[in-house]
């Protein structure tokens, strides 16, 4: 060959030459293939530009990210699991009186009650939903540590009020961060998986710390509880803020736009489902916070022998079960909706009432807490999941969950005392029984006024409506 031969034929410029770009690119390109080659090389030559994916179908999450929610919901109930009833324990062996005892836990549980607003509030503030949960974490742990080392009767008001308050921030962020990592399409699932391990963490929890205090001392229990937010703190670094902020936006994208819920409070308490939840939640503890309490003195009276270790079991018996069945209930909610599966849990609460009225052997009683696990796996996936679907859309989640978890306080905070009331007057059989039909009150309100809050899937493009 040549070089006059080479010099004729014609070359092809090489495709860092090409200086057209974008649109008049792709124009050319069109013109140079082959007609049937055309859609399928222009297709993989655009980029996706348009709307994200089906409503609530969030990007892909790593394998990293969901393992570390896992322990982090795993540890995060560890460390809660300190502050239960090991402090009343703590407490007498310090020689402390009821009163004294009294005082500080109720301080705990007025902040606890007080703070759900402002702690969700703060949440929907935080640029970053890992780094409130974090603020969380350590502060639960430095108010366990506190009650370790200086167990004064100023240190433990300010420790029990400081672990109540993070209280209040941890819980939400955790539905927060679930919620954005994996889009709302798979959030029954997801919160169904945190309610399973933080079950396991529960029971672990209780079980490793009763032998720490049984073999060393009631505060090294505190000493535990302190160490397990370094664990704790681990795990929520290993998950992914890029990822939880990559499915936040597509969830935005298929929301309402945010002029529609923009509105704070007022927007809130316009918002009928809501209100209608939060109602719901209310009678709900009105009728179930005293139950395990009136169990527990009926276990005594009946068999004082063996009374604690049948409480232990009351108290395992719903972990176990919620462990088990919380992520199917997750599952169930993406299949059959969330009002089917509210009804449910709703439904074993005045079964268990009725049940416990009639019976007072001891082993029964034991059993029938299976329903308790069983309203136990429904609402840990559902509170967070109808308030989710509820405020879609106004940037008001985290308060909206605040003001559900106030309603909820305050029925178990009445629950208790109308319970005693019935039990001192009537007897635990009626009180059993008039709790039994507190709670068919609430199933009945679900079922008159709560609406079905699952958005249905819509194909791609489609501009979701607002519940």
């Amino acid at each position: 060959m040549t070089v006059a031969g080479l010099k004729a034929r014609p070359l092809v410029p090489a495709a860092p030459a090409r200086s057209v770009r974008g649109d008049e690119a792709r124009q050319e390109l069109r013109q140079e293939l082959p007609a049937e080659m055309r859609p399928r090389i222009v297709a993989s030559a655009e980029p996706v530009a348009g709307p994200p994916a089906p409503e609530g179908q969030g990007a892909p999450v790593s394998t990293v990210s969901r393992r570390g929610l896992d322990a982090f919901a795993f540890f995060v109930a560890n460390l809660q699991t300190g502050f239960g009833p090991f402090l009343a324990v703590y407490f007498s062996q310090a020689k402390w009186t009821q009163s004294d005892i009294g005082f500080a836990l109720t301080v705990g549980s007025l902040v606890g009650l007080l703070g759900q607003v402002p702690g969700g509030a703060f949440v929907d503030a935080a640029r970053s939903k890992r780094f409130a949960a974090g603020v969380a974490v350590i502060a639960v742990a430095g108010s366990a540590l506190a009650l370790a080392v200086w167990p004064s009767f100023l240190v433990v008001l300010l420790a029990m009020a400081l672990h109540s308050a993070a209280s209040c921030v941890l819980t939400p962020a955790i539905a927060a961060i679930s919620i954005g990592l994996v889009g709302h399409a798979r959030a029954g699932e997801r919160l169904g998986r945190n309610a399973s391990f933080q079950a396991l963490g529960n029971a672990i929890a209780a079980a490793g710390m009763g032998a720490c205090g049984y073999y060393l001392s009631n505060g090294a229990v505190f000493y535990l509880t302190a160490a397990l937010g370094v664990p704790a703190v681990m795990a929520l670094s290993a998950i992914r803020a890029s990822e939880i902020e990559a499915n936040s936006r597509i969830s935005e994208e298929a929301s309402p736009a945010p002029s529609e819920g923009r509105g704070g409070l007022r927007a809130l308490l316009a918002n009928r489902g809501l209100l209608s939840f939060g109602a719901c939640m209310m009678l709900f503890f009105l009728a179930n916070a005293a139950m395990m309490p009136l169990v527990g003195s009926v276990l005594t009276l009946r068999a004082s022998e063996t009374a604690t270790a049948l409480v232990a079991a009351c108290i395992m018996v719903p972990q176990a079960v919620l462990a088990v069945c919380a992520p199917a209930v997750g599952r169930a909610t993406e299949r059959f909706g969330r009002y089917p599966v509210l009804l449910v849990g709703f439904a074993a609460l005045p079964l268990r009432g009725l049940l416990l009225a009639s019976t007072t052997n001891p082993y029964a009683l034991v059993a029938i807490q299976v329903l308790d696990g069983v309203s136990a796996s429904v609402l840990g996936v559902m509170v967070p999941l109808v308030v989710s679907d509820l405020t879609r859309g106004t940037g008001r989640f985290n308060l909206a969950l605040g003001a559900v978890g106030t309603a909820m306080g305050i029925g178990a905070a009445l629950s208790t005392s109308i319970a005693g009331i019935m039990a001192d007057r009537l007897g635990s059989h009626s009180a059993f029984l008039g709790l039994a039909f507190l709670g068919f009150a609430a199933f009945m309100l679900v079922a008159l006024i709560m609406p079905e809050t699952r958005r249905s899937r819509l194909p791609e493009g489609t501009a979701a409506e607002a519940p």
